[in-house]
């Protein structure tokens, strides 16, 4: 299968402006411009002169656990009756049969970060998933694909209405700590049972155990920040416990970006599209992620589903642009950047052969207001 004629963004070199993509049993196997082609394969499919692009990756929503159009009965997002929960894996609550997968599908967004909301400190375990398919174990390209940690207003609001911990920034980040404190201790006891067996192994914790791929750099931690000073909680929490970490939102990173690219932080800016419906939020604009990225900081962009429609990320990008941030660069932030945020480039992101063939075709430009996408596939199979 191919498709040809069409103005090709590889996001791994330049665009071509009139290419082609083969792939075949899934893969991307060869990418180049149209004089190259010997030949046209029958069943190719003609773009007319559109783009294509690598699937669009959400680097941070909540797809499938928070169910459309309905309340309590589908909040699967956040287990409020505990402020520490890392053992929570998102596997088990998303619903792939939510009427939002095929949405994302047809905004082009064939990869996902999804998992727990931001109501605890510690909320649980994100994954990586396609966007296309009924049973969620079959759907998973990595999991788990991060912590989630959350600092700000979020708990604060949500424990302080139940009149417990944390209701501070400072509790907050202590609950962190000493959670984290906890897991390298019950890791250091595991060490020793196992190199002197009359040493008992201690207790098993799923909480600690969750978390030792996250101190092992194994697991990357994404703290959910918006405020300058929770930014800095952040990477103070992460760089006292060697943590390979995330910041989320980062909606006053521009006003830090030349610190955050010196301690070579990964930014996932996000929401664009929503009011400032919480105080840590007076300091959004739409110039964010394009000076963090003239700083040097690595940006993605996510649409934190459902606080915006996970179809509109591609508009989430354009926003982007219209903040200073040029067009290639908006697209490398929903496909080639979130892959490689994600640890998952290797699979995604850039139309570079031996990749999963997850490719989107549009008719214009992926940010024209007036343009469509017509086709998406998914590891080679067309899935619009």
């Amino acid at each position: 299968m191919m498709i040809v004629d069409g103005v090709v963004h590889p996001m791994d070199g330049p665009v071509i402006q009139r290419g082609y993509v083969a792939f075949g049993d899934g893969k991307i196997t060869a990418v180049g411009p149209m004089e190259e082609l010997t030949a046209v394969a029958e069943d190719a499919l003609d773009a007319q002169g559109g783009h294509i692009l690598p699937g669009f990756i959400d680097a941070h929503c909540h797809l499938g656990l928070f169910g459309d159009s309905l309340g309590f009965e589908a909040d699967d997002g956040n287990e409020s009756t505990d402020p520490c929960t890392p053992q929570l894996r998102a596997i088990d609550g998303v619903n792939p049969l939510d009427r939002c997968f095929q949405e994302a599908r047809e905004g082009g967004v064939t990869t996902v970060l999804t998992g727990p909301g931001s109501a605890n400190p510690i909320a649980g375990q994100f994954v990586a998933l396609k966007t296309d398919g009924r049973w969620v174990d079959q759907m998973v390209v990595k999991a788990p694909a991060a912590m989630k940690f959350a600092l700000g207003e979020n708990p604060k609001s949500v424990y302080n209405d139940r009149k417990e911990t944390p209701v501070t920034r400072m509790a907050t980040a202590a609950i962190i700590r000493e959670e984290l404190s906890k897991a390298l201790e019950y890791q250091d006891k595991q060490d020793k049972a196992d190199q002197d067996p009359d040493t008992d192994m201690p207790d098993y914790d799923a909480k600690l155990e969750a978390l030792a791929p996250v101190l092992r750099g194994e697991v990357p931690a994404h703290f959910h920040a918006h405020r300058a000073d929770d930014i800095a909680t952040a990477v103070r929490l992460s760089k006292e416990f060697g943590l390979k970490y995330v910041i989320v939102h980062g909606t006053e990173g521009y006003k830090i970006s030349d610190l955050l690219a010196a301690e070579g932080a990964a930014v996932i800016t996000g929401p664009c599209l929503t009011d400032r419906s919480k105080p840590e939020l007076v300091g959004q604009t739409l110039e964010n992620p394009a000076l963090l990225a003239k700083a040097g900081v690595r940006v993605a962009i996510c649409t934190d589903h459902p606080e915006t429609p996970i179809q509109y990320l591609p508009l989430c990008a354009a926003m982007a642009v219209r903040g200073g941030m040029g067009e290639e660069e908006a697209l490398a932030a929903i496909t080639r950047n979130p892959a490689e945020i994600a640890g998952i480039g290797h699979r995604v992101g850039t139309l570079t052969p031996g990749k999963d063939a997850d490719i989107v075709v549009t008719q214009g430009h992926p940010f024209d207001w007036n343009g469509k996408i017509t086709a998406v596939f998914l590891e080679g199979r067309q899935i619009l």
